[in-house]
């Protein structure tokens, strides 16, 4: 299972249980190795927007991004930092607004699919967008509806 650091304060709110929770499902539920430490990292969207420009060549505020630190994982060891997921705290306002949610759902919603991401899903197209999108129902409903 990953390790996970929550590097930077946030005006999100959020449940360290619920957060850990969500790693173990994802450990469970998902057949691909999961070690190392990930960092959570809250920006404002001015740095997510120079994030996203630096490093995607888009310019403009998007809620996450997902950043791997190797192309090969075989050397490193289990304590070293391997992943980061940057998030947007007000595009995660915004976006709980927009959905009908509380903002730490959208937050819980945000993470579960960027770590999918980290795991090498996909939604390019329709397969890959049915596969993530199940792996996601399947995770929400065992942390939420259970």
């Amino acid at each position: 299972m990953f390790k996970f650091e929550i590097i930077s304060p946030s005006r999100v709110n959020y449940d360290l249980k619920i957060i850990e929770r969500i790693f173990k499902i994802i450990d469970i539920e998902v057949k691909k190795i999961q070690k190392w430490v990930l960092n959570i990292v809250f920006v404002s969207q001015e740095e997510i927007k120079e994030l996203n420009m630096n490093y995607r060549k888009k310019d403009y505020s998007t809620d996450v991004l997902s950043f791997h630190y190797f192309d090969d994982f075989s050397n490193l060891k289990d304590e070293e930092i391997a992943w980061e997921l940057i998030f947007c705290e007000e595009k995660i306002f915004m976006q709980a607004e927009e959905y009908w949610l509380w903002e730490e759902k959208e937050f819980y919603k945000l993470l579960i699919r960027s770590i999918l991401h980290i795991l090498w899903f996909d939604h390019e197209d329709d397969s890959d967008y049915k596969i993530m999108s199940d792996y996601e129902n399947i995770i929400w409903w065992k942390i939420f509806e259970n």
